[in-house]
């Protein structure tokens, strides 16, 4: 355990996911659209209990591909 606790306190964790109320600020949208954007499936999204974690690198690349339209 001890080498974990080193690892983590040594190291900083890059975040993987964006939470909706996130969402909503970098869009500018509010949370129902957020919420009904994360159930199109345009981008990845994990279900950990109720709450939704949108994936960083789908949700970025799904963004910059909308950009540039």
């Amino acid at each position: 355990m001890t080498d974990v606790n080193n690892c983590l306190t040594n190291t900083t964790i890059e975040r993987k996911t964006y939470t909706v109320p996130e969402i909503t600020v970098i869009l500018g949208i509010g949370k129902n659209q957020a919420y009904d954007l994360c159930k199109s499936n345009q981008f990845k999204i994990i279900k950990v209990g109720r709450t939704i974690k949108v994936v960083k690198q789908s949700f970025d690349s799904w963004l910059m591909e909308v950009n540039q339209k």
